[in-house]
């Protein structure tokens, strides 16, 4: 193969690449035309190059490689690939021991972190960003086969949050959160029921999610979307237990998970527990023997024996201006409803006799003697832990709500667009693995997973085509001092 000069009718200088084969020649490529010296001596270079190509045996004496140079007018840009982000995030699942759970399962843990989508569209971003193909099918091959991932991922989980987080088992926070779906059809798990997204007309699943105390995502359940919230708390806990042969550790909840048989039976099975109490359902010697006891100074707090443990009272000046004003404005809205009776509705502070209404002054008298007064109900002596402790404790529980607003907002669990049982649990399954990598990745960088993704994405690769070799050509982004601080901190044993 050679380079051929040949001058045009329009007095420019073509270049091309041919081949004398029996004194015949074949011309292989026309690289273009130069009409002054700047351009000749681009196409000789690039018809250089498309040599070096098509032969595949560069000269001896090269000084480049072939397909390094570019030439613009004879590029396409074809788009941009994440790989760089790709990567990391499949070392993150290897350093969390997740490494040997099925390959399309880590690659829409990755996606649903990097862009939250419906799973057909979850397939397609995956191979325009990371160049990864998978089949739908294979989706539902391995949804099949749930119960075997789930408790290996949970077991997994549970020794990374020991060796990363010194994870003990001495304190658990449990809640529950719904996620409805994109129908209007019950089934044996999709059922109506109340919904925390206001989505009361949607079908809807229940999920229980225990955290530990560094807010870290420990195990989870799913209930069908009628279960009542309360009767969760036992099946997951027990379960936990048992499945890690945990002695003697606290769970946290908040008050709609407390009832006596719920406590009875934690109680039975070596469980503590510290869980809010709803002051407004106590009796009326109980609520004299706080308002009797309990100074109303800044972080002074109460402890009473009950029949549910102990109830803990504490004050605090901030919510008593809190619940005054919600007070003071709730009872006005029942004295117009009293002084306007043709606009009567049911309210807090009224109360019906015959056809009368009017306002419910013990109940007013009760909710003053409580204004600024928060209860919680717990089974620990204050000789093994003080009150002080137990509430700093229960204050923590906003963890787990943190944790279940990334599952929603940044990870878009819901509303979920699968109606068949296996695949619903494989996507609560890859949501909880995306949750566990993203709250890991919170915890070590101190910085959201959002603003981490919004980091990840200026490191891409350009993929360009090379229109005279038809190559592409793969140009990376210099990876930011912020993103390398952040990788950094990921990755480190600390």
């Amino acid at each position: 193969m050679k380079i051929r000069v040949v001058k045009t009718a329009s007095k420019a200088i073509a270049i091309q690449v041919v081949q004398y084969r029996d004194n015949k020649r074949r011309i292989l490529q026309h690289i273009g035309s130069a009409h002054t010296e700047q351009e000749f001596e681009e196409l000789k270079t690039m018809a250089q190059e498309w040599i070096k190509e098509f032969s595949k045996q560069p000269s001896l004496f090269s000084e480049g490689k072939p397909n390094e140079l570019l030439h613009l007018s004879h590029c396409q840009f074809i788009g941009v690939k994440y790989r760089f982000y790709y990567e990391h995030l499949l070392k993150i699942l290897s350093v969390l021991g997740l490494d040997k759970t099925p390959q399309i399962l880590k690659d829409l843990v990755a996606i649903r972190i990097f862009e939250p989508a419906s799973k057909l569209r979850s397939m397609e971003l995956l191979e325009q960003y990371f160049d990864v193909v998978h089949l739908r099918k294979n989706y539902y091959k391995i949804a099949s086969d749930y119960i075997r991932i789930k408790d290996e991922v949970e077991k997994a989980v549970v020794e990374f949050a020991q060796q990363a987080y010194n994870f003990n088992y001495d304190l658990l926070f449990y809640d529950v959160t719904t996620l409805y779906f994109e129908t209007f059809e019950e089934d044996e798990l999709r059922k109506n029921g109340f919904s925390k997204d206001n989505k009361s007309q949607q079908p809807q699943i229940l999920i229980g999610l225990v955290v530990s105390k560094d807010g870290f995502p420990i195990a989870y359940e799913i209930f069908p979307g009628n279960t009542f919230e309360g009767h969760t708390i036992i099946p997951v806990v027990k379960r936990f237990v048992e499945q890690n042969k945990v002695k003697e550790f606290t769970v946290v909840t908040d008050a709609a998970m407390i009832s006596s048989k719920n406590v009875l039976e934690l109680i039975e099975n070596g469980i503590n527990y510290t869980v809010g109490a709803r002051l407004g359902n106590i009796s009326e010697n109980l609520l004299e023997e706080i308002n009797n006891k309990l100074e109303r100074e800044e972080g002074k707090c109460i402890k009473i024996k009950t029949d549910n443990g102990y109830l803990i009272c504490s004050y605090s000046s901030v919510r008593y201006r809190k619940d005054l004003y919600e007070m003071n404005k709730q009872v006005e809205k029942a004295k117009q409803v009293v002084k306007h009776p043709s606009k009567s509705k049911k309210l807090k502070f009224t109360q019906v006799d015959g056809q009368k209404i009017g306002l419910n002054e013990a109940l007013i008298e009760k909710t003053k003697k409580l204004l600024g007064v928060k209860g919680y109900y717990t089974n620990l002596e204050e000789d093994k832990i003080s009150n002080q402790m137990i509430l700093a404790r229960y204050h923590e529980l906003y963890k787990i709500e943190q944790a279940f607003r990334i599952s929603k907002s940044d990870l878009q669990t819901r509303p979920i667009f699968h109606y068949k049982e296996d695949p619903i649990k494989l996507h609560i399954l890859i949501c909880f693995v995306a949750l566990v990598v993203s709250k890991h990745i919170e915890l070590k960088t101190n910085v959201s997973i959002r603003k981490f993704i919004d980091e990840a994405k200026k490191v891409t690769d350009g993929i360009i085509l090379n229109q005279i070799t038809q190559k592409p050509v793969v140009i990376k982004a210099r990876t930011s001092e912020k993103m390398n601080e952040l990788i950094a901190k990921i990755f480190s044993p600390h």
